[in-house]
């Protein structure tokens, strides 16, 4: 049998090879994943079949790919988008922005911030400003990218005492995630983000991504731990891109300084 191309297997054939691929699996592997047969999948790969919506579905979830792609590898079959892809500011999302807008509130009085895809600053509490003295204002100036913020030498980075450690720990979660969706616009962001780095050797004590941010501040060193949440159950694109970053007190030093802070600022009126 000849050997089709690319533009003779279709869109969908193509995406759907090109996905599998990247995943590092052969055509049982996810067709275990997607409760269907090799055969059938090769039959799609070929673009000998054409598939329903439903296995689309499957195959797209059984790839884990965000809701994006998904819609994507649905249109490449010549289906409908199923995940809304309003943008953030739709009426309809009113109430998650309040929301999490609350939630932010909440975790006074340490740093928490909404990020988006690329690493934009959607929102952030008062506390946030604690990453932003001292910083160059370009680096400020909106749409500020929280990632460039943070290791850009103008930036947080200056004030860094593990930058070496702490920032290969930012980029390479940054590299884990476009290891499953890639876009040349992280990629570029992440060689941008590295090239800020000073060279290190992790040693034999290096304890991968349990590597806490310890910042020179006003009060001495402060030490803070990072929490990450995605909104995995979304159904709106917007939405599932974005992420929760909060960060918390490794120490009761950390914890007693950022407490004072945000005092001091309520009662000076700048308040949440």
């Amino acid at each position: 049998m000849v050997a089709t191309s690319p533009s003779e297997r279709g869109p969908f054939a193509h995406e759907l090879r090109r996905w599998r691929r990247l995943r590092g699996w052969s055509q049982l592997d996810l067709a275990l994943r997607a409760d269907t047969t090799q055969r059938y999948l090769s039959f799609l790969e070929q673009g000998r079949s054409q598939p329903g919506r439903a296995i689309v579905v499957r195959l797209a979830e059984s790839l884990r790919l965000s809701l994006r792609e998904r819609n994507e590898l649905l249109v490449s079959a010549g289906y409908a988008p199923v995940f809304d892809d309003c943008g953030l500011d739709a009426p309809r999302l009113e109430p998650v922005r309040t929301a999490l807008k609350s939630v932010l509130r909440g975790h006074m009085p340490y740093p928490a911030l909404i990020v988006g895809k690329y690493g934009d600053l959607i929102d952030a509490n008062a506390a946030f400003d604690l990453f932003t003295e001292g910083c160059d204002p370009e680096l400020l100036r909106p749409p500020v990218n929280v990632r460039r913020l943070a290791l850009h030498p103008a930036g947080l980075a200056s004030r860094v005492i593990n930058l070496p450690e702490w920032g290969r720990h930012v980029t390479e979660a940054m590299r884990n995630r476009a290891r499953i969706s890639p876009d040349p616009r992280d990629d570029e962001l992440i060689a941008e983000l590295e090239a800020y780095l000073p060279p290190t050797d992790p040693g034999p004590g290096y304890l991968g991504f349990a590597v806490p941010l310890r910042l020179r501040g006003e009060g001495g060193e402060l030490r803070l731990i990072t929490t990450l949440t995605s909104f995995a159950t979304a159904t709106s694109v917007a939405l599932a891109e974005l992420h929760l970053e909060a960060f918390l007190p490794a120490d009761e030093l950390t914890a007693s300084y950022l407490r004072e802070r945000a005092q001091l600022a309520e009662s000076a009126g700048a308040g949440p």
